[in-house]
């Protein structure tokens, strides 16, 4: 019995690396953006990866620029309808975390605009990286991304769906600091048009880019993109705190300004969506 269960742990342990090894893909040159492309999804019909590289989000009463990219990444199927389900990334890269600093932090401070710029910029630094600095994540709610490739294109409707949630980080906050979950969440709906916000939101316009392809026609490249979105609703913070959050929700519900209806809230992105065939990505290994 003892050979057999040493036997059986050897073979285990032969096989455990095959396997692991056998998701990760290392593409090359032109294609090394789609390291996490679903190679071995068998409805895989192309690569996608979008990076955005500018933009905002605006929900309650707080302004969140981009300053770090943020990426979505997957797969599309082989037969796409009218509304694709991404296919997810693989080893759960679909849209990686990616911190913003929240301007003003916990005391939701902020320089006067009349201040000289080099006496702002220090001073919002100083806030934004204290102990009252607070960094925003935006994470995946799991539930399914949708993308809509025609109305991205003909600049109309919905392009892409995004259920998210917002972690808000801080020492003082906790680990588990939300803005949504996975039951309630902050639901992106993404044009390239022009939206149709409920009041007091103003349309606003968004922008399908300039298409372009790499001489072989495996790359498809809209640039100068802008997606964007004033309709959604955000709820209230949850689990900030951790076992005071009964005590803190309420007060980083005060200083973001949450729950915030439909119609006061925005979403910006400024970047660049990519397709790649995935035959060509995986000879490029």
């Amino acid at each position: 019995m003892k050979r057999l269960l040493f036997a059986g742990a050897l073979l285990l342990a032969m096989l455990l690396p095959v396997s692991a090894s056998a998701a990760v893909h290392h593409p090359t040159g032109e294609y090394t953006q789609f390291a996490y492309c679903p190679l071995e999804s068998p409805n895989l019909g192309s690569c996608l990866y979008s990076e955005s590289t500018a933009g905002s989000f605006t929900i309650g009463k707080k302004t969140v620029p981009l300053k770090n990219p943020v990426v979505l990444q997957g797969g599309l199927d082989e037969e796409p309808t009218v509304n694709t389900t991404l296919i997810p990334a693989e080893e759960g890269n679909t849209l990686p975390p990616v911190a913003q600093p929240v301007p003003g932090g916990l005391l939701g401070i902020e320089a006067p605009s009349w201040w000289p710029k080099f006496l702002r910029d220090l001073f919002n630094e100083t806030i934004n990286n204290g102990f009252t600095g607070v960094t925003a994540t935006v994470e995946l709610a799991g539930q399914p991304v949708d993308v809509n490739a025609l109305n991205l294109l003909f600049e109309k409707g919905t392009a892409i769906t995004l259920p998210t949630k917002i972690k808000l980080s801080n020492p003082f906050l906790g680990n588990n600091c939300h803005i949504g979950s996975n039951s309630n969440p902050v639901v992106f709906k993404f044009t390239s048009g022009t939206t149709s916000p409920p009041p007091p939101n103003e349309p606003i316009k968004g922008s399908r880019g300039t298409i372009s392809s790499n001489p072989s026609g495996t790359i498809e490249t809209i640039s100068g993109g802008r997606l964007v979105d004033n309709s959604f609703a955000a709820p209230g913070a949850n689990g900030c705190g951790g076992l005071l959050s009964l005590l803190i929700d309420p007060f980083v519900n005060s200083i973001v300004g949450v729950p915030a209806p439909a119609g006061t809230n925005t979403a910006i992105l400024e970047g660049k969506i990519q397709l790649a065939v995935p035959e060509a990505v995986k000879a490029s290994e």
